[in-house]
């Protein structure tokens, strides 16, 4: 697959200062300022831009170096405020950074898609916006309403604390976010025609999932019905209805598996049976809604029956403090998870349009929906003691590589 022409590059290390961490946002403001002013004089120098290309067909190389700069710079800042990367980086965009964004020369654009470019980045930016990583997302409104990025650094900014390293999983969902808001950036202020690409898979090096007992499978083909994808709400209300007397039934199970797991260490297979299906069954409804799959689920929740699916280990031996403490210990994964159900809205509503439009489901949106749907799973069978492995949030599928096929360059692309 040709690389993307602006690519996230992280050589984080994890480790944390303890002292600038517990500082990080009073020492984050001079940037902040320096990124504002920065922003506003590329905006002005994108307008030019505009211009040039839509005479000439390609950017002065002098200005796409200058705005170039300004969203490498804005990725070095939004790695250090929201606890991605820990040195304090370069007020002048240009040097390396753990944290980093590639961005291509100047290439030849095209005169249409640069004309209407505002309207045509509006999808990437409804999930940049999401993400809490992008130009409609900035450091004061990520914070304000709670994106993604911004409850990654809440979290990482305890753990960072207590440990002196930032958790994996947090910091590459976190790079990710605003890695994809870089490319939203640069498409939104015309440093390339290429159409930002969600799919977790475009960062160097590629971040690996450990092994987890609550897995993704995912044999989805993008291809959508439009009738179905037309009446997609009307035909899930029944599965609606099922999950929440199913969910009913699940709070119960795990209400005496809590009180049999504290007395054997073990949840009963019985109830892991029944618990795990319904993790499953909450999964395939979640997938349906979302657009992230297809076909229309089954009712019971049976493993290899969805093409967005959910592999779950056996019943394993669990620490008994662990099991005490579980609703306290799942905190974080529902703050990641309550915000990836916002990043999972703008996937079911974007891919609502590009599916009734091409009959397909953009696989970028498509494979985020799945890896959020996975993180779902993952917090729901921590919490009802389906396993002891807690929630791992790196956003990227399991066995994933880049797709060989071109990459679109317009909105379905998202």
């Amino acid at each position: 697959m040709e690389p993307l022409p602006i690519r996230l590059t992280v050589a984080d290390d994890l480790s944390r200062n303890r002292l600038t961490v517990a500082f990080r946002l009073l020492l984050a403001l001079p940037h902040l300022v320096w990124l504002l002013l920065w922003g506003l004089a590329a905006g002005v120098a994108s307008v030019v831009l505009w211009l040039a290309i839509l005479f000439e067909g390609r950017a002065p190389r002098i200005l796409h170096g200058f705005v170039a700069g300004y969203v490498r710079y804005s990725t070095h800042v939004y790695a250090y405020l929201f606890l991605a990367a820990d040195p304090f980086p370069g007020f002048a965009g240009s040097s390396a950074y753990p944290v980093d964004v590639e961005i291509d020369p100047p290439a030849r654009q095209g005169r249409w898609g640069a004309f209407f470019r505002l309207v045509l980045a509006l999808p990437a930016l409804v999930v940049a916006s999401a993400l809490g990583g992008g130009p409609g997302a900035d450091s004061s409104s990520a914070w304000s309403t709670g994106g993604v990025v911004a409850v990654v650094a809440f979290l990482g900014w305890f753990a960072s604390l207590a440990r002196a390293r930032m958790p994996a999983g947090l910091r590459d969902l976190g790079t990710y976010a605003i890695g994809y808001g870089a490319q939203a950036t640069g498409y939104l202020l015309l440093l390339t025609d290429r159409y930002p690409d969600s799919r977790p898979v475009h960062v160097s090096p590629a971040p690996l999932l450990p092994h987890h007992a609550v897995r993704l499978t995912l044999r989805d083909e993008l291809r959508r019905d439009r009738v179905v994808i037309a009446f997609r709400l009307l035909l899930a209300l029944p599965h609606f209805a099922w999950l929440s007397l199913w969910s009913l039934a699940a709070v119960l199970a795990a209400v005496a598996g809590w009180v049999v797991t504290l007395v054997r260490g073990t949840l009963p297979r019985p109830l892991h049976r029944f618990l795990a299906a319904y993790v499953r069954y909450a999964a395939h409804v979640t997938a349906f809604a979302s657009l992230a799959g297809g076909p229309f689920p089954g009712f019971v929740g049976r493993q290899g029956s969805y093409p967005v699916d959910i592999e779950v280990d056996g019943a394993e031996r669990q620490g008994r403090w662990g099991v005490l403490g579980r609703l306290v210990l799942g905190v974080p994964s529902l703050l990641v998870s309550t915000a990836l159900a916002g990043a999972l809205f703008a996937v079911a509503l974007l891919g609502w349009f590009a599916s009734l439009w091409r009959g397909r489901m953009p696989h970028g949106l498509r494979d985020l929906g799945a890896t959020i749907v996975r993180y779902h799973a993952q917090t729901h069978a921590y919490l009802l003691l389906v396993t002891p492995r807690y929630p791992y949030a790196c956003p990227v599928v399991e066995g994933a590589a880049p797709s060989t096929e071109p990459a679109a360059l317009g909105p379905a692309a998202a």
